[in-house]
């Protein structure tokens, strides 16, 4: 199966060796995505509400690249800093969908640089 890299269309500064995104056939992989800084790469330090909305705002831009929209999503883990802030994380998370809500997994993590959470997700893209 071929596979085809989706980059986030604003991401200027390198922050690894991995692709934003891999589309296989339908099935979009998206790396795990955090708050930051896309063209510095530095992490845009806030609050849990404020790190899981530019989270997401980031894997959204990543599906959208690839022809899907954030419905699509079947499948996230999550990595918070701390526990705890799971219903403040929550409420922000479950904002960017509507129906059928993908599966999830969360768990408390290290993370790098002082960020408060990172997730990854799984789309199925049908308009390729």
């Amino acid at each position: 199966m071929e596979k085809k890299e989706i980059s986030h269309p604003d991401k200027i500064a390198d922050t690894g060796a991995y692709s934003a995104g891999v589309l296989a056939g339908e099935l979009l992989f998206v790396s795990g995505q955090g708050p930051l800084d896309l063209v510095t790469g530095e992490v845009v330090p806030g609050s849990i509400e404020e790190e899981t909305r530019l989270t997401l705002l980031h894997i959204q831009k990543i599906v959208e690249a690839a022809g899907g929209k954030m419905d699509d999503i079947v499948k996230c883990t999550a990595h918070l800093s701390d526990i705890n802030d799971f219903d403040r994380y929550n409420t922000v998370y479950k904002s960017f969908f509507t129906g059928v809500m993908p599966a999830r997994t969360t768990v408390q993590s290290v993370l790098s640089d002082g960020i408060k959470v990172e997730i990854d997700a799984i789309a199925i893209i049908k308009n390729i």
